[in-house]
Order: structure tokens, then C-alpha cells, then sequence
């Protein structure tokens, strides 16, 4: 280990520097500068044994130089001084000296002195590095258990999606959407407060692609019907938003009866992150055919009732099926595209949303091109070239 040993006199400087080179790799400094020069070269020393009394800068403005600077406050820094009185000792600890040696040294009690301070501080390195990993490690673990939950809830929203539709890229299309849309949206008035939150928006973006996961509680004989479903079918196709709302809700339930049971309350110290993605993908599986005018579905809801998610949703799931190829139907043209997105405008949709759609149609475009499906006739004109 390195000690810096700082004193103006020549030959303090060989007393100490001779008795600590038996043990330690010894630098030597004579004044209160080249004391803080010798610090930022390597290698930078585990301890300073600092005298007071020095011409420019004394020993007590080294220190409160040093403790102002992040890379080198941890250094450990022992007095070595003729100054004995208890006020002299008192001003030095209170600086942040870790002790006070008085001249003339000791040998054996400045060697104790010595030993004992860097035996604390290789303690405090190793219990920072330790710290260190540990964070890192947590860190890493986070991110492989937030990556499983990603993939995991792609693939099961991929199995309700691919029952009844075969471009499967529906899902990144419409993910990517909503997420243009948040963008788009987040500096506007009436969602700034509710979009200002990253960790919420990315909640909305995650939980997109479960927006049709009560699908698979519908029969395949009306989820696979290729032809125009009757009136009492579609009924039952209506269905598939409450099934997504009310599953995703037992899944709440059961992730609060489960931290009440290991006696885990919802206080500040819980991360509330789970529930609260739960809680976005009901509102958007629930709330994915509301209408801005009331004349959707399950709950008629109208305008601002509408949670903010299914909105975004609405503008993003319809535009995906009207440009996409499905079993019972052709993609529209792109003008017809665009007249049914303009005319949903205040009645199907939230008119700021439509808004921020149609006035990036072509970046909406982009997204739909760049997850293009694998057949020339899967898209319509607003996924761009084919082949």
C-alpha cells in the first residue's frame, strides 16, 4: 500500500519516510501544492501523513482541499505535527483527520497508527467493492427478470393474437404506435400531466400488445369465421374486451391477496410497479372499443371516462386493421384509410389523438412499413414497397 508523507522540513521527511519503507511504498512531498499535485498521480496513496505547519498552504488547507474534491475524500489523513494542544487536535478531527500524531514521532506508536488506518480503509475498499457488485449484480438480475417479463407477455399476447390473425407483427406495429403517440402527445395539455411520468408510459408501451388477450375465451367457430359474423356472433366477439378487463383484474387480486398473505402492505417501501402494469393492461384490454362519442363497447364509456391507455389504443388498433389483411377481410386502400381515420375523429376517437395521428400519418407509415408482414398482400398501401 502507498502513504504520502507531507512536511516541509527535509529531514522529517527521512525519519518517517525511512521508517515506513520496510512495510509500505512510500511517497514524500514538501509542501502543502505538491501534496494535492502528488494525489492525482498514480499511485494515488491509501493514507497521508500530513504535517501542519507548512509556509502557503498549512496542513489544515490541504485537508478541507482534499475533502472538497470526490476523488480523493475517501483518503485517509493522519496529523503529524508539533502543535499539541487539545484545541490544535480538536480542529484537525473536526477537519476530517482520522487521527493526530504528535512530533517528535514514536516509531512504534506512528507504525500502529499507521497499520491500524490502513487496515480500516483495505476493510472499507473491500466492503465497497463488495457494494459495488452486489449493486451491479441486483442490476443485472433486474434486467434479465424485466427482459423474461417481456418476452413472456409478447408470447402470450402473440397466442391470443394468432387464433384469429396471422400477420403477427400486428402487435409490434401497434406496439410502436402507441408508443409514437406518447411522443407525440406528451408536450400537450391535456396529457403532459399524465404522460410527464417515463415509468408510466412505458408501462402503457409494454402492456399494447395484451390489448386483444380476451380472445382466447372466444369460440373458434366466431373467431375464425371467415365470412361477416351475425349480430348475435358479434355480441359474442364484443365479449373479448370484458374477458381481457376481467382476467387481468383477477390478476390483481391475486398479486394483493398474495402480499397480504406474507404481510406486505402497500406503504412507500413497496414497489407498486407490478400492480400498477396490470393495472394499464386492463384499461387498455377493457377500454381498447370505447368511443369518444359513447357508442362503444363493453361500458359505453364517453370522452375523458375513457382511461388515457385505450384511447391511444383505439386510434392504434383500428388504423393497424383497416391497412392489415385479415381471414374475413382485404386491407382498405389507403384513401379509405385515411377518410375513416379522419371521420372517427371526435367520434370514434379522442379528437387530439386523431389529431396527432393524421399529422404524422407519415411517421405512423414508417412504423407500419418497417414491421411489414411477410406476403405482398398482407398490407395495404400504408406499408410501403414490398419485396
Amino acid at each position: 500500500m502507498t502513504v504520502l508523507v507531507v512536511d516541509d522540513t527535509k529531514e522529517n521527511l527521512t525519519v518517517i519516510g525511512q521508517l515506513l519503507r520496510p512495510y509500505y511504498h512510500v511517497r514524500v512531498a514538501n509542501s502543502g501544492l505538491r501534496a494535492l499535485q502528488a494525489v492525482a498521480v498514480a499511485p494515488r496513496p491509501d493514507l497521508i501523513l500530513l504535517d501542519v505547519m507548512m509556509p502557503e498552504m498549512d496542513g489544515y488547507e490541504v485537508l478541507k482541499t482534499l475533502r472538497a474534491n470526490p476523488a480523493c475524500q475517501d483518503i485517509p489523513v493522519i496529523f503529524v505535527t508539533a502543535l499539541s494542544a487539545d484545541t490544535d487536535e480538536e480542529l484537525g478531527l473536526s477537519l476530517g483527520a482520522v487521527d493526530y500524531v504528535t512530533k517528535p514521532v514514536k516509531p512504534a506508536l506512528l507504525l500502529a497508527r499507521v497499520r491500524a488506518q490502513l487496515e480500516l480503509k483495505k476493510a472499507r475498499d473491500w466492503l465497497a467493492d463488495q457494494n459495488a457488485y452486489l449493486d451491479a449484480e441486483v442490476h443485472r438480475r433486474m434486467a434479465e427478470n424485466e427482459l423474461i417479463k417481456d418476452v413472456s407477455l409478447h408470447a402470450l399476447a402473440a397466442l391470443a393474437e394468432k387464433r384469429d390473425n396471422e400477420t403477427g407483427n400486428h402487435l409490434h406495429r401497434t406496439q410502436g404506435y402507441v408508443a409514437l403517440l406518447i411522443e407525440l402527445l406528451r408536450e400537450h395539455p391535456r396529457f403532459q400531466t399524465e404522460l410527464a411520468d417515463e415509468a408510466y408510459c412505458g408501462r402503457v408501451v409494454k402492456a399494447a400488445p395484451l390489448h386483444d388477450i380476451g380472445k382466447v375465451g372466444i369460440p373458434d367457430a366466431i373467431l375464425l369465421k371467415p365470412g361477416k359474423l351475425t349480430p348475435d356472433e358479434f355480441e359474442v366477439m364484443k365479449t373479448h374486451a370484458m374477458i381481457g378487463a376481467q382476467a387481468l383484474e383477477e390478476s390483481i387480486k391475486l398479486v394483493q391477496v398474495a402480499r397480504a398473505q406474507r404481510g406486505v402492505t402497500g406503504d412507500a417501501d413497496v414497489d407498486d410497479s407490478a400492480l400498477d402494469f396490470l393495472e394499464v393492461a386492463r384499461q387498455i384490454a377493457g377500454g381498447h372499443h370505447e368511443k369518444w362519442d359513447g357508442s362503444g363497447y363493453p361500458s359505453g364509456l364517453r370522452g375523458d371516462a375513457i382511461p388515457v391507455p385505450a384511447r391511444l389504443m383505439a386510434v392504434a388498433d383500428v388504423f393497424d386493421a383497416l391497412i392489415s389483411r385479415r381471414h374475413y377481410k382485404q386491407p382498405f386502400a389507403a384513401d379509405v384509410v385515411l377518410q375513416i381515420m379522419r371521420e372517427g375523429r371526435g367520434r370514434h376517437f379522442d379528437p387530439d389523438v386523431a389529431d396527432a395521428f393524421l399529422q404524422h400519418l407519415d411517421r405512423f407509415e414508417g412504423i407500419a412499413n418497417r414491421f411489414k408482414d411477410e406476403h405482398p398482400e398482407d398490407l395495404g398501401a400504408f406499408a410501403g414497397p414490398q419485396g
